[in-house]
Parts: C-alpha cells; structure tokens; sequence
C-alpha cells in the first residue's frame, strides 16, 4: 500500500492502533473481522519490525493488550500522508460543485448501507442567488418523474417563479447536510389576499414535518404583513401537500377539471382567512 511494505489489511490494522488506547487482541480481532490466526501473524511481523509492543493485560493475565511504539506511530504517519495525498490528486481534477457531489453521493452510500440513525436537522432560510433556478428545476423534474407532467408545466413554474419580486414577496428555503431539500414563497398579491406559492419537499426529506414548517411560516409572514386572507392552487393528485394545507387550516373554495401534458387532472383552490 503506498509503495510501502504494508498491505491494504495490514495498513487498517496500524490505523485501529493509531486511533485507539491500547486494545486487546480480542478486540481488535473483532472490530476489523479477521482470523485470528491472520491477525497473529501481522502483530507478529510488526514486533520483529517494531512496530508495536505487545504486553499482558493489567485486568486479565490470560489477555494481550497491543499499541503502537514510536516507530510505529511514525510509520502510520507516513502511510496517512500517502493517503492524504493520493486523495487529493484525484480530487485535483474535478471542479468544486463536483466534489461537493462526490461527497454528498459517497454520504448517501454510508446512509443507505449503514444503521438507521437520527434524521438530519434542517434550517430554513431566505433565499440567495441560484435558489429559484433551484426550484424551477426541481420542480420540473419532480413532477414529470412522478406525475409526468411535461415541458408545459415546467413552463408554467418558470413564469411563477420569473414573477416573483423578492423586495416584497418572502421565500424560504430549506436546508439540511449543507444541500436544498425544500422551499416555499408567500407572494403579496394584492394586499389583501396574498399567495403561498411553490412549495416543495425533496423526497429524501419527507416525513420530517418540513412541509408542515414551510406553510406555518409563509401562513404566519402573511399575518405580520397584514394580509386578511391566504390563497393557493394545487392539483388533487397532491395528496400530501393537501393533507399539509388542511392541517394548516385552508380550506377547499373550487375545483375544475383540467389536463397536463394530455394527462387529465383536477385543479383546486383553497384558502384561508387569517
């Protein structure tokens, strides 16, 4: 590994060492699944290269504990450094939005293989520059993936989100592991009634209650900002986002039967006095 004389197994095991207080044999046998007659044969090797000391355990006489001398120590430093920059040379090549990728897929590897943990926290915040092409896109392709709605709806979201004046309507963009997982935009309308538009929740982030988040804050904006009633437009398809606006208080006014992209759909409007 690293044009040293150290394979890939024997390298893992001086890493475990580096990063610990000394273990028992038993325990780093468990911890790295090897054999234990592998493993005997590598702390072998790396006493007579010096490497390690091996001692009785100070709780269990029937037990080895090892540890890193300082040539060992040293030598994992160098493999460390190797590594470092090997990592860096093939990072070199890509631009910084393509790193970013590379970690957030190699994330998404750890996540999907690993233990069910805690879900991420989200922010929400106001938007910045590239957020609403952020949303455009993503609503587009979200809806022709899931309801296959085609150019003209992803049209139709462009002339939302192109109408926009963000010196007087409000948006919230939310954010969780440093990447956009959703959005949504209070616009003033006419004073009186105002519009929450555009909300939308990344797949990945569903079942967090983000949703629910998102309308409570365009809901409670439009209060502040005196407004004495909420509109919005969506589809009956939306089951989700329907359930999110019922929670939050709208109410159904109409509905009228429609198509997109030839595929026949029901457009509704609901509302809410504030």
């Amino acid at each position: 590994m690293h044009d040293s004389p150290y394979s890939l197994t024997e390298a893992r095991v001086l890493f475990e060492l580096a990063h610990a207080e000394p273990m028992e044999t038993g325990e780093l046998r468990g911890l790295l699944d090897l054999d234990a007659g592998y493993l005997s044969r590598i702390l072998t090797r790396f006493e007579a290269d010096g490497l390690i000391v091996r001692e009785r355990s100070a709780t269990d006489a029937r037990k080895q504990v090892v540890r890193l001398s300082e040539a060992g120590v040293r030598v994992f430093q160098a493999l460390d450094a190797r590594s470092a920059e090997q990592v860096e040379r093939l990072l070199a090549g890509l631009s910084e939005g393509g790193q970013e990728r590379l970690v957030a897929g190699m994330a998404a590897v750890r996540q999907a293989l690993g233990e069910p943990g805690r879900p991420e926290p989200y922010v929400i915040r106001a938007p910045r520059t590239g957020d609403l092409a952020w949303v455009a896109y993503r609503h587009a392709e979200l809806y022709h993936r899931d309801y296959g709605w085609g150019t003209e709806f992803e049209q139709l979201v462009c002339r939302i989100v192109g109408g926009l004046d963000l010196s007087r309507d409000r948006g919230w963009i939310a954010e969780a592991g440093g990447e956009r997982v959703g959005s949504v935009f209070c616009e003033r309308g006419d004073g009186v009634t105002a519009k929450l538009r555009l909300l939308l929740v990344e797949p990945s982030a569903r079942g967090l209650g983000l949703g629910r988040r998102l309308v409570e804050e365009c809901v409670r904006h439009a209060k502040d900002a005196g407004h004495r009633r909420i509109t919005l437009w969506t589809r009956d398809c939306l089951v989700s986002a329907r359930r999110i606006y019922a929670g939050a208080g709208f109410v159904l006014e109409s509905a009228e039967q429609g198509t997109e992209n030839g595929i026949e759909v029901v457009d509704e409007m609901w509302t809410l006095d504030l």
